[in-house]
């Protein structure tokens, strides 16, 4: 399969992104099994950005390791550093539609108050407004009415 060619700033970003991940699959003496390839597979269909911890101290082996296992799993090597190994597939789109749903998980919202002599930066401050609150235009959070339901339903 063919790897994915990324440009050097996507991988930039990538590697920021991974700073923060704990390794997720971890290749021990017997190398690059069929086990650990299937493993890989199924934490790159869930993460997309997955972190590989190599037990071995030849450079040359880690390094085949991460062009075999970017190869076989159709994903962009981004980075291998001492030894770690991180790899980067995109989501299937299924998966990456339904996580992002408007208005049923806490988001966060800037908010600029600008001062009233004009000389002054703006004011910026993040909120986290829950499902069922908006931000009016004024910076304000309220929550959604309830709805009025009919007598019948009430009894």
């Amino acid at each position: 399969m063919a790897l994915i060619q990324l440009t050097p700033a996507e991988r930039k970003e990538k590697r920021g992104d991974a700073h923060h991940i704990d390794p997720t699959v971890m290749i021990g003496a017997d190398g690059l099994t069929p086990a650990v390839l299937k493993e890989a597979e199924v934490a790159l269909k869930s993460h997309g950005l997955i972190k590989v911890r190599v037990f071995s101290d030849d450079r040359a082996a880690r390094e085949a390791m991460l062009t075999e296992m970017a190869d076989k799993l159709n994903a962009a090597p981004i980075q291998h550093i001492g030894k770690l190994l991180v790899l980067w597939r995109p989501l299937p789109e299924s998966q990456a539609a339904s996580e992002i749903e408007p208005g049923t998980a806490p988001r966060v919202v800037k908010i600029l108050k600008f001062s009233k002599r004009g000389n002054h930066r703006p004011e910026v401050k993040r909120i986290t407004v829950l499902g069922n609150e908006r931000v009016t235009a004024g910076g304000q959070v309220k929550r959604a009415k309830k709805r009025v339901t009919s007598i019948k339903k009430k009894v």
